[in-house]
């Protein structure tokens, strides 16, 4: 009687094997799946979602929010046909509406919702049309907060300060681009300590999250760090639009090419010295 042929493992029964020493630190995890994934036992989108995940875990609101100064909002006492144009410009779906002042967001308006005063409903009132904005702090951990988003349905939250001054933003959509975003970006130096890395030809590449007080003393610059923040703040008010991947511009003797950035912040930038 011939022998029974020997059924291969699966690729699950030998990720299951790798995993059987038994990683103790959240390091040695990540080491071990890359492992898999070099042994094409784990693709890459697979592994970059892992790794998405395991993050996520490690971060706060704080970390990914839309920066107040960035946030497109509607006043309540504006006219539809005062901010339809900016509706229609920035192509979100959702909006926060502020009362006297940028710290007193009464609620969300859907730009979906918007369809009734195109229908010509009359007496069209967009305060009637707003829903409940959701207030979270700083410190919220974004895998708590997704869990939230997603038990909820709600999409949107307002990321407010010790003082409950409006510090920010988040969306379900900015929480999920930490875990699917990106894969295997050829400019990705997310996973270095390092904020700004030199490369060849004089190049460096920068993230844009870096305190303008360390790129002033890096690059020898003196950019205004007391209106913003970050490198990529300032740069994005130079621009005066949100830029796509790609875009340049050359304030004093540096030039700044955006490498990556998604549709609300930058991400990535490329700086070069002009040659004197």
């Amino acid at each position: 009687m011939p022998n029974d042929p020997v059924e291969k493992p699966s690729v699950l029964d030998r990720i299951s094997a790798m995993l059987m020493r038994e990683p103790e630190s959240r390091e040695q995890l990540i080491t071990l799946l890359r492992s898999c994934a070099e042994r094409n036992l784990l693709d890459a989108d697979a592994l970059a979602m892992i790794e998405g995940a395991l993050q996520v875990a490690d971060m706060q609101a704080r970390d990914i929010m839309v920066p107040r100064m960035h946030m497109d909002m509607i006043d309540i006492s504006a006219s539809p046909a005062e901010f339809i144009p900016m509706v229609i410009e920035t192509a979100h779906s959702r909006f926060p509406v502020v009362g006297e002042n940028k710290d007193n967001v009464i609620g969300i308006l859907l730009a979906k919702d918007l369809l009734r005063y195109y229908a010509g409903e009359e007496e069209f009132n967009v305060r009637e049309m707003l829903r409940p904005a959701v207030f979270i702090p700083e410190s919220k951990p974004l895998n708590i907060l997704l869990k939230e988003f997603r038990a909820n349905r709600n999409h949107i939250a307002i990321v407010v300060d010790e003082y409950g001054g409006v510090a920010g933003m988040v969306t379900i959509e900015d929480v999920l681009e930490q875990i699917v975003g990106d894969i295997e970006d050829e400019h990705d130096i997310d996973d270095v300590d390092e904020k700004i890395v030199q490369e060849r030809g004089g190049q460096f590449r920068v993230k844009a999250l870096t305190e303008i007080s360390d790129f002033n003393e890096f690059f020898s610059t003196n950019y205004d760090d007391e209106t913003f923040d970050t490198i990529g703040g300032f740069v994005l008010h130079r621009f005066a639009h949100i830029p796509k991947r790609g875009e340049q511009i050359s304030i004093d003797n540096l030039t700044f090419k955006v490498l990556r950035a998604d549709s609300r912040r930058l991400h990535l930038l490329q700086v070069v010295k002009k040659k004197v």
